[in-house]
């Protein structure tokens, strides 16, 4: 291919072409693509961060209790409720035998902590733990401790058992008659069990609170700790920072404190001065993703995790306007400036002397040392751009004034396009912000398309975090998009700054969110496909962009093509006048359905019927409703329809570039219960949005609809007018950067290869003197592969290649990602 022809991956011109003997070539010479891949070491290159790549830590999926955090008691304090869940009672994860009650009295252990169990003589209580129940190892020390107080004084006999009998020697706890008081015990199991009880049983009536069973083996050993195989997880991953703690835990519920004057809200947004201190001081909370938070794991836990693995704090605070559909502004000054004073507060606990309020609790958690904060995000995702700006600047102020070296971060809003994205950055470039959070979850198709995604931001604007994306699932195949579009990320290194996978844990019985980094039960964990991807590149980073350039894949530049198609959501509505016009004046379709509808095609829901000269769908509650007409391989044609809203919530759906249900583009005009208007592409079941706008549709107007296909440029009309246009990218398999390592000098070659065919490439190195041999570590798998927690169908391959020289030819085997590390000499 001529050098016109390749596609520019990288900052000036050059030269590296790579060799390898040591794959063997593919059967059939259709199996392989040809490549060229350049390197010029010589030229400049943005510098990469240390802390480019970081994880993104929500308790979303069970990720803090039943999770990180290694606490095995579910419910240890008796707080759960229906603000949590509601299924959820006082009692849930707890089977009680004889006289068992939760209490929210004057007796309690202290104010914060509201509920205790009052357990009456010769009674008991037995906890569940998670998933399957308690897990314990055969060998390993559990300690275990409760609150407890008799008015008589009592015996608590306590024990862990399974259906197989017991898991450990049961011990004898005396409660004295002198109040409250901590009690401690240790077990060591005798066997191995997934499906451990708890049972605490009373001698005489005591009251109980903080019922805890800990595995002693915690990671780093520490007390009130986290549970070791997800940390070590994370750790491997050597994170260069960990946002935490949202997301949505953030910026949705009252702003209200845990207070009597609050009267005790139990739903409330995340605040980190609720989740310090001794755990049986903290707050309960309400969870958004529908259960309770303990705050065992809080904001000093967070601090020394991310201090332990080498890795930035960034906290997440509250900006008073709440987010994920709950979209409302709060307007209480007095509220707004005491959680700016909580935020200022939280930079002192972070990094203040022990001399100061809140570094000396810091100190007294154990930790005189401050934690190095230099990053703080005000805010997630929030849908009222302006409001939230306006609240953004308020906070953005003070810290600047008190803490003029600590960046404060602003966001963009949920997507990755559309009114709310343009509001916001548009704010955000205007005041000067220093960097701006972008949140995305798109098909793999999209990654794939949008490699070049920052090639085009201003280099003089705000940086960009990527706090949050992935592409809807975790197959290899979505780690190879997610690959291919890191390389963009990489690239663009001058740009984006900090960049994080989301979210990170799961628990697979408890799941609200998919996909998911690390998937775990109670006992066991497994890292992902996307994981395995997430973990090559974070261990490879290297120090500068070295500028490249690779051709592209032959036969992705044709035009967008396909049939046509009709749909509704939630929505009745009327169809007309449906003209499909070729480039040429030519009639590829023309229905007026003056007769029936023979030449549409019904492979949605609802229920579609030929009405007075109309195709109508009749049911306003059936979602996804298509009926699609025409040739798939049609190409640059235009579309005219005439749409009626009948009834329902949304507007109509006019569908184009239809391949099947799963492959096609529609212009969804009223959706989002009729506030917005905007093109979506679905691609392999995965739907992206491509533009966007707000708009609504009126009920019993009819709208003139035309869209314009040319080559791969769509432009959209409605009644008359250009609505907007939008070239469609396309999805380019074959993706790489190359990097620098400063410290080795090797030269760090990345290359993404998204297709079933291997990539037979030649490199130049542009001169580069490098050693004869290179290490390589590669990911190749089928695109459905996935990583459970019984099998790892996708693991890093490392060996050794030899004949490498300034120009050499590799093979990159299908659906892989190679690193190829060659030391310059």
């Amino acid at each position: 291919m001529s050098r016109t022809a390749r596609r520019r991956l990288g900052l000036g011109v050059g030269a590296v072409l790579l060799a390898t003997a040591a794959l063997p070539a593919p059967a059939h010479a259709e199996e392989v693509t040809d490549y060229t891949i350049t390197v010029d070491p010589s030229a400049p290159g943005p510098a990469i961060g240390k802390t480019m790549y970081g994880v993104f830590f929500e308790d979303i999926n069970r990720a803090a209790d039943g999770g990180l955090y290694a606490e095995l008691v579910q419910n240890r304090s008796f707080e759960y409720s229906t603000d949590d869940n509601p299924a959820y009672t006082p009692l849930t994860a707890w089977t009680a035998a004889g006289s068992a009650r939760v209490l929210d009295d004057s007796g309690r252990l202290n104010d914060r902590n509201r509920a205790y169990l009052s357990l009456g003589a010769g009674s008991s209580v037995t906890n569940a733990g998670y998933n399957t129940g308690i897990a314990v190892q055969d060998g390993k020390a559990y300690d275990f401790s409760v609150w407890a107080r008799a008015e008589a004084g009592s015996t608590l006999t306590v024990t862990l058992q399974d259906s197989g009998g017991t898991l450990a020697t049961a011990r004898r706890i005396a409660v004295k008659k002198n109040g409250w008081a901590r009690y401690k015990a240790a077990f060591t199991a005798t066997r191995t069990s997934t499906a451990g009880r708890l049972t605490v049983a009373a001698g005489a009536a005591t009251a109980l609170d903080m019922v805890s069973l800990f595995p002693r083996d915690t990671y780093r050993h520490e007390p009130n700790g986290l549970r070791k195989d997800l940390a070590e997880k994370v750790a491997a991953l050597h994170p260069g920072f960990v946002r935490f703690p949202g997301g949505c835990l953030v910026n949705t519920g009252s702003m209200q404190d845990y207070s009597e004057a609050s009267g005790w809200q139990r739903k409330r947004a995340y605040q980190w001065k609720d989740t310090i201190g001794p755990v049986e001081q903290r707050a309960t909370n309400a969870n958004f993703w529908g259960y309770n938070q303990s705050y065992g794991l809080g904001y000093y836990e967070y601090f020394r995790f991310a201090e332990d693995i080498g890795a930035m704090p960034l906290p997440v605070v509250p900006a008073l306007v709440t987010g994920c559909g709950q979209n409302r502004a709060v307007a209480d000054d007095a509220l707004l400036k005491r959680h700016i004073q909580d935020t200022l507060d939280l930079i002192e606990f972070a990094n203040g002397p022990v001399t100061s309020e809140w570094g000396r609790k810091r100190a007294e958690m154990g930790h005189p040392r401050p934690f190095h904060l230099t990053h703080i995000e005000v805010g997630n995702e929030e849908n009222l751009p302006t409001e939230f700006f306006a609240r953004f600047q308020r906070f953005r102020a003070a810290v600047q004034a008190r803490y003029p070296d600590v960046r404060v971060i602003s966001n963009s809003g949920p997507d990755d396009a559309g009114t709310i994205f343009d509001t916001a950055w548009r704010l955000n470039r205007d005041a000067g912000v220093d960097m701006v959070d972008e949140h995305y979850y798109n098909s793999p198709r999209w990654f794939l398309q949008n490699n070049d995604r920052y090639d085009s931001y201003d280099r003089s604007g705000p940086k960009v975090f990527l706090g949050e994306y992935a592409s809807q699932g975790n197959t290899f195949g979505n780690g190879l998009a997610e690959a291919a579009f890191m390389t963009g990320l990489e690239r663009n290194a001058d740009v984006v700054e900090l960049a994080s996978y989301a979210p990170l844990f799961a628990n697979e019985d408890y799941v609200q969110w998919r996909p998911d980094l690390v998937w775990f039960d109670n006992h066991a964990s497994w890292g992902s496909a996307n994981y395995e991807v997430q973990k090559l590149f974070m261990n490879n980073v290297g120090d500068r962009v070295v500028p490249s350039e690779a051709t592209g894949t032959p036969g992705l530049s044709g035009p967008l093509t396909g049939a046509v198609g009709l749909s509704t959501w939630n929505t009745s509505a009327a169809y007309d006048d449906v003209r499909v016009t070729a480039a040429d004046g030519g009639t590829l379709l023309s229905d007026d359905f003056s007769g029936d509808a023979s030449r549409w095609t019904h492979t949605g829901t609802g229920s579609w019927t030929v009405r007075d000269g109309q195709y109508v769908q009749t049911s306003d509650t059936a979602e996804n409703t298509m009926v699609q007409a025409g040739d798939p391989s049609w190409h640059d044609y235009d579309l005219h329809v005439r749409a009626t809203k009948k009834s329902g919530k949304e507007g109509f759906l006019v569908a184009f570039g239809v391949k099947d249900t799963g492959n096609h583009y529609w212009w969804n005009i009223g959706g989002w219960n009729n506030t917005q208007t905007a093109v979506e592409q679905t691609a392999d079941g995965g739907k992206s949005t491509l533009i966007s706008k707000a708009g609504s549709v009126e009920t019993g107007r009819a709208y003139d609809v035309d869209i314009k296909v040319r080559g791969r440029q769509v432009t959209l009309y409605l009644d008359g007018e250009e609505w907007g246009s939008f070239t469609d990218r396309p999805a380019e398999p074959f993706r790489q950067v190359v990097t620098q390592d400063a410290q080795t000098g090797e030269l760090i070659v990345k290359v993404v290869n998204a297709q079933p065919a291997a990539a037979r490439t030649a490199l130049d190195l542009g001169g580069a003197k490098v050693a004869r041999t290179a290490r390589v570590t590669t990911l190749a798998a089928a695109p459905d592969a996935v990583n459970t927690k019984t099998a790892t169908a996708v693991a890093p391959v490392t060996s050794t290649l030899t004949g490498v020289a300034d120009r050499f030819t590799y093979t990159f085997p299908a659906n892989s990602v190679t690193f190829l590390r060659i030391r310059q000499k």
